[in-house]
């Protein structure tokens, strides 16, 4: 296997764990239903999982329902990929959204912080002892760029790389989680 075989390889795998967990993070917000689950990535994301620079044309090749490996339709299920100005929506089919439901462990971290977001005076004191109640090795950063207040991120988790950045809007809190290197892209 060429190395470029290998990075694509790896770029399947990096976009079905993605896939996976948003997924599942939907499927803690709103329950499971077996039903087809539509995502969206920038260009950018997509590239970063492939560790390229394809153009829009050249990632829906390699997204392609033929070349999609057995591993990820054996799993998630044949994808379906569609583009419109460098975004990408990728359609999962109801099967996909069942194997997840049945073939993945809880992550009991995402349901605690989406019911701790939802509910009415969440402070971001609380979303900090939350994330301490997971791990000691966190990064805690204030973010002054008008959408986030600060992020909170694991260090030396292999299986949550994720920036977690939060806003509060006085009501309540939000958060959006992105990988390091969407969150690099932002240059917050």
């Amino acid at each position: 296997m060429s190395n470029t075989d290998n990075t694509t390889q790896t770029g399947f795998e990096r976009l079905q764990r993605s896939l996976t967990d948003i997924v599942k993070e939907q499927q803690a917000k709103l329950g499971y239903r077996k039903e087809i689950v539509r995502l969206y990535y920038p260009l950018s994301s997509l590239n970063h999982f492939f560790e390229a620079d394809m153009s829009e044309q050249e990632m829906l090749d390699t997204l392609a329902p033929e070349k999609l490996p057995e591993s990820l339709k054996n799993t998630i299920g044949e994808i379906r990929a569609t583009a419109k100005n460098e975004r990408f929506c990728i359609e999962i089919p109801p099967e996909g959204s069942e194997y997840v439901h049945e073939n993945t462990a809880d992550n009991e971290f995402i349901k605690e912080l989406i019911d701790l977001v939802g509910k009415h005076g969440c402070t971001m004191d609380e979303i900090i002892a939350l994330f301490k109640k997971y791990s000691d090795d966190i990064e805690i950063k204030d973010m002054d760029n008008g959408e986030f207040d600060l992020y909170i991120r694991f260090l030396n988790d292999p299986a949550d790389t994720y920036y977690y950045c939060f806003h509060d809007e006085g009501c309540h809190i939000i958060y959006h989680r992105f990988l390091p290197e969407d969150y690099a892209d932002f240059g917050f």
